[in-house]
């Protein structure tokens, strides 16, 4: 079978990996398509694996989705660690998520209340249990919750492992960017999509289109998707994060990840086993790609008010990525004829969800059982007048 992945991205090589490590029973000839591998909203996520955390009211579809993929993610990362000897940046510490002010103390305890009400393992700490963890964080904080079961991975190295496995397990990756599917009716032997990009064509059987919100202006897909129109509904949502270095003498200085609120403003901090830390993340729809200084200047005056020690790290960087959201915030995932598959529109919670998309993408592509119930991510929801 030959299958065309476009995009590589989280989820295009969290797909490439699933398809390439099960193909046992018929071979695969899998290539990647992707003009800059590893790049675009991958390059700039934060990377926490927090269904309970980033639980947001009204969002109950989307609920299921992050809890299944947080329980996949042991058996991807299983997967990667047996085609590649990087590292992977997965860690297992723990969330603390902490309150600035009363305010944001009783926002903490609502949000909790609500987690609670789905089974989620969700614990109120004492402020001097919470320091004894985490000695960094500010005295005089107004609230404390522990989330033992939200991880984090950090994407930029992911995306390495990631991209080495499947060069490991023969996948090709090609630098070029797709522009359009052409479907028809095969002769013997032929293909029946082909994939034409910006210098060559690809047959294929089977296509997995991952590449983000260059979806959008993906052609002949279907009768709809035009450079100029589409069927999915994308647009892009920016994020501004900063990255800090923790100078040798103060390190570790935190192990969980720790995400708060300060004045309403959510903020997260995350270490890395690099010695650097992860501050993030704005959301605005400004399409401005740069990063923002009001953001940057939120993001490191909020960290500071949760834990003032890092005034004392080396600035590195601020980025700012642009991620594809949906009207409905639900991924665009599923089949769209019968040769190729959907798998983007992911928005905040594109790392979390890879491990679903990839394995669901897999399962599409091979003619398995679905493991997941997507009926809610159909691609062609936002369609009028089908």
């Amino acid at each position: 079978m030959r299958i065309v992945i476009l995009g590589a991205g989280i989820l295009g090589l969290a797909t490439a990996v699933e398809l390439a490590s099960h193909q046992a029973k018929q071979q695969l000839d899998i290539n990647v398509v992707d003009p800059a591998p590893m790049s675009g909203a991958t390059y700039h996520a934060g990377g926490m694996l927090a269904p309970t955390a980033e639980m947001i009211y009204q969002q109950d579809s989307l609920f299921p989705l992050m809890q299944t993929s947080a329980q996949w993610y042991p058996e991807l990362i299983k997967t990667v660690t047996e085609h590649t000897s990087l590292p992977l940046g997965y860690r297992e510490d723990g969330t603390l998520v902490v309150a600035a002010d009363r305010a944001d103390a009783q926002h903490l305890r609502n949000v909790m209340h609500y987690q609670h009400a789905y089974g989620m393992n969700v614990e109120q700490l004492p402020l001097s249990k919470a320091r004894q963890i985490e000695p960094a964080l500010h005295p005089h904080l107004a609230g404390v919750v522990s989330i033992p079961g939200d991880h984090q991975i950090a994407p930029r190295v992911f995306a390495a492992a990631l991209y080495d496995a499947a060069i490991n397990l023969g996948v090709t990756f090609h630098p070029l960017t797709a522009t359009h599917l052409r479907i028809s009716e095969p002769a013997k032997g032929g293909a029946p999509v082909h994939v034409h990009t910006t210098g060559s064509t690809f047959p294929a059987d089977q296509v997995v289109v991952a590449n983000g919100l260059g979806a959008s202006t993906l052609s002949g897909w279907h009768p709809c998707a035009t450079q100029e129109s589409s069927p999915l509904k994308l647009r892009p949502v920016y994020g501004d994060i900063v990255r800090l270095r923790v100078p040798t003498y103060l390190r570790p200085f935190i192990r969980k990840v720790i995400r708060g609120f300060v004045e309403g403003r959510p903020i997260y901090i995350i270490p890395r086993d690099d010695g650097t830390i992860a501050l993030g993340a704005t959301t605005r729809e400004d399409s401005r790609p740069a990063p923002h200084l009001g953001g940057v200047y939120d993001l490191l005056r909020d960290a500071i008010r949760i834990a003032p020690g890092l005034e004392d790290c080396d600035f590195l960087e601020a980025t700012a990525g642009a991620r594809p959201g949906t009207p409905d915030d639900l991924p665009y995932l599923g089949r769209v004829n019968d040769h190729v598959v959907m798998s983007t529109g992911y928005f905040r919670h594109g790392i979390l969800l890879a491990a679903l998309g990839a394995r669901v993408s897999r399962e599409l592509v091979l003619g398995q059982p679905l493991s997941a119930d997507i009926r809610e991510c159909c691609p062609l929801r936002h369609l009028v007048n089908v």
